[in-house]
């Protein structure tokens, strides 16, 4: 399958695709990354954009502080590059959110600057040809590649370079049962000549992934919904949610979703039907998520965990980006007649 913004001589494409691509399937990018080229198609279009239209094209992507350092980032090329993106790493690096990976990418496929780009791809393929030792995952570790592989690019269409690189390691070089035997450079790995290909790239022994049982609830009055926007900061920064939180540990969720929510909003709420439960894997840890409605009874909602609250109405839920467990949430409810 194609990459999305690879072949692309527009540095702007490039900029957007290898942001997605990071820590994302390709088959999952290409829809989000078609949608967002037919809304942004430039530099300025994006920085014109609010944010929160931003985030909503964002929406079940994850990660979602790239979109707003995408959004940022455009804002300033407007304003300190006439709306241009530089052509050197130097310069790139300048631009908040662009960082040592993503500036190598646009340098280097968009304006063939001799410059290593390091994705997990690339570390494998070479951990494997040099039987490497060292954990990938430590900073000496990538500094020693990068610095090895800066003298091994060559300067003549060192974006083909990279760009071969990084699809040998995807198409070839998997990370389980690689394809050897096609493999273009097999004849001077390391690690096939010994045997043991599998063993590398060494890597950290994974720790245990926690999980964690959530409530929330949809407040209701006059038939509208309470909405928080979390802060910019963080874990989901600036999407819409519900209010809610942690159930401690030998605590109901009826009775957390009550103190949440008072803790949270300061309003008191009864506790009415339940939604229903579902299940989200974030990178880090997983939740079980159960919903209620709940109705409003006494009080204004406070913002001691947000930054801003809004009532809305059912059929204007779909104007606002939500985490993707609040809209399998979302996606329980009955279909309004």
């Amino acid at each position: 399958m194609p990459v999305p913004g690879r072949g692309d001589s527009n540095p702007y494409a490039i900029w957007v695709a290898e942001v997605m691509l990071q820590q994302t399937q390709i088959t999952t990018v290409w829809p989000y990354y078609k949608n967002w080229m037919r809304n942004y198609p430039t530099i300025s279009h994006l920085a014109a954009a609010e944010q929160d239209q931003v985030l909503k094209s964002w929406e079940g992507l994850g990660y979602y502080s790239r979109a707003r350092n995408l959004h940022r980032g455009a804002k300033f090329i407007m304003e300190e590059f006439d709306g241009v993106l530089p052509v050197s790493v130097n310069q790139l690096l300048k631009v908040p959110g662009i960082g040592p990976y993503t500036s190598a990418a646009i340098a280097s496929l968009a304006f063939e600057e001799a410059v290593p780009l390091i994705d997990g791809n690339v570390l494998r393929v070479f951990a494997r040809l040099t039987r490497l030792k060292s954990d990938i995952s430590l900073t000496k570790t990538r500094s020693d590649i990068h610095a090895k592989l800066t003298k091994l690019i060559p300067h003549k269409y060192p974006g083909a370079f990279n760009q071969g690189m990084m699809d040998l390691g995807r198409a070839v070089c998997s990370p389980r049962n690689p394809d050897c035997s096609h493999c273009p450079i097999n004849h001077i790995c390391e690690a096939r000549l010994v045997g043991d290909v599998e063993a590398y790239p060494v890597k950290p022994q994974r720790q245990p992934i926690p999980h964690y049982h959530i409530a929330i609830g949809l407040i209701r009055r006059n038939q509208k919904l309470l909405i928080q926007r979390r802060p910019e900061t963080g874990l989901l920064g600036g999407l819409w949610e519900f209010p809610g939180g942690k159930i401690e540990k030998g605590e109901r969720g009826e009775a957390a979703l009550l103190r949440e929510i008072k803790e949270e909003t300061g309003l008191d709420v009864d506790l009415a039907e339940e939604i229903g439960t579902i299940n989200h894997a974030y990178t880090h840890f997983k939740i079980t998520l159960t919903a209620w409605f709940c109705d409003w009874t006494r009080g204004e909602a406070q913002r001691f965990a947000a930054t801003e609250n809004r009532w809305v109405f059912m059929d204007e839920l779909k104007d606002y980006a939500f985490p993707k467990a609040n809209l399998k949430i979302l996606e329980l409810l009955p279909p309004r007649q």
